[in-house]
């Protein structure tokens, strides 16, 4: 799926493993908030079961975004909930996706194990567990080579498994497979079947084809510049006027979309005026609630089109150098206390009505 080469993945690797190490011991150690009932939404949040991280070793892929895979349980997860008043987390599969995987068989099982646990394990946790009302997700799908039809066919099956049998949330896409990116025809039947569904689907980025050689891990700067080139490709293409039903989530606030917006939509809208702007998507704040890109952020879409997220566990690292007691204290200096109140939690709600029910 467009993954570096595997020197260039390691070096990125060991030059971010002792910053990764040092945050594990300091995430321990924060202060737990004051007792009170968490009510915060979480959209951007990713799960890592022990059977796909077997598999991310079998095939030796060396971790996600240029950092090493980090450890993951839904204990862990409730936890840090419980630590930064979050109520539900709403999980997705985050970087490499199923690409790694070498048949599209095991891709397909892949994901229908990966939607199942989500279901069986977390969305469908007994009442006598910690993990009981905690958890949403976003359905991956099996789709790795984006030029064979019959991937495109199975991940349009399993969309509809997941949203109509399973009833998850959304479904989660990323920007490119295999250097096919989101708004290529090819993936018109995939767009086709989740209007039809009316899907809220979460992008997440993932290593471009070809990057440059600067020595960082690929989430600094690569990311950000994935998710940009995906959504503005969709804009160029019309996807977003072609299929008005789904909902676009994107994360870390869009990549450069915000800052970008006026740039990248002049030439759309004289190639066809119904081009929908960038004010229909919605954004979450992983990693990116700083003033200056929640700024940005507000200049192109209203405030209930902007969500909490987390990116945990992969943040976890700025969050135990950083915020000891809340993972996106800027949203302060941004937001009223009833807009707070909107981005923490009503949007999601709104947006994720199946969400919204199982929580009461």
């Amino acid at each position: 799926m467009g993954m570096p080469s595997s020197a260039s993945r390691r070096h990125c690797l060991q030059s971010a493993l002792g910053l990764a190490a040092g945050a594990a011991t300091q995430f321990a150690a924060l202060p737990t908030r004051a007792a009170a009932a968490p009510t915060r939404i979480d959209v951007h949040a990713h799960l890592i079961p022990d059977f796909y991280r077997s598999a991310l070793k079998t095939h030796e892929v060396e971790g996600d975004g240029g950092l090493p895979t980090p450890a993951w349980s839904p204990d862990a997860a409730v936890d840090f909930m419980n630590k930064f008043g979050i109520q539900a987390q709403v999980v997705s599969l985050s970087e490499p996706g199923f690409g790694f995987l070498p048949d599209p068989s095991l891709r397909r099982q892949m994901a229908r194990q990966i939607n199942d646990y989500i279901r069986d394990a977390l969305v469908g946790a007994p009442a006598w567990s910690r993990s009981h009302r905690r958890f949403g997700g976003f359905a991956s799908l099996p789709l790795g080579n984006a030029r064979d039809s019959n991937e495109v066919l199975a991940a349009i099956d399993e969309a509809n498994r997941a949203m109509n049998l399973l009833k998850l949330d959304g479904i989660g896409l990323y920007t490119h497979y295999q250097g096919v990116y989101l708004g290529d025809p090819l993936l018109n039947p995939l767009m086709r079947a989740l209007n039809d569904l009316e899907a809220m689907v979460f992008i997440h980025p993932v290593a471009p084809p070809v990057q440059p050689e600067l020595k960082m891990p690929t989430f600094v700067l690569e990311f950000p510049f994935e998710t940009t080139r995906a959504v503005t490709n969709m804009l160029y293409k019309g996807i977003f006027w072609r299929y008005p039903k789904i909902r676009w989530l994107l994360p870390h606030a869009g990549g450069t979309i915000p800052f970008l917006s006026h740039r990248a939509g002049l030439l759309a809208l004289q190639l066809n005026p119904r081009n929908s702007a960038f004010s229909q998507l919605y954004f979450d704040t992983a990693l990116s609630a700083a003033p200056a890109s929640m700024a940005a952020t507000r200049e192109i879409t209203p405030t209930s089109h902007i969500l909490f997220g987390s990116d945990f566990p992969y943040a976890q690292l700025v969050y135990g150098l950083k915020f000891p007691g809340d993972p996106n204290p800027e949203l302060n200096d941004s937001f009223s206390a009833a807009e707070r109140q909107m981005v923490d939690r009503s949007n999601a709600l709104t947006q994720l009505p199946r969400l919204a029910q199982r929580l009461g």
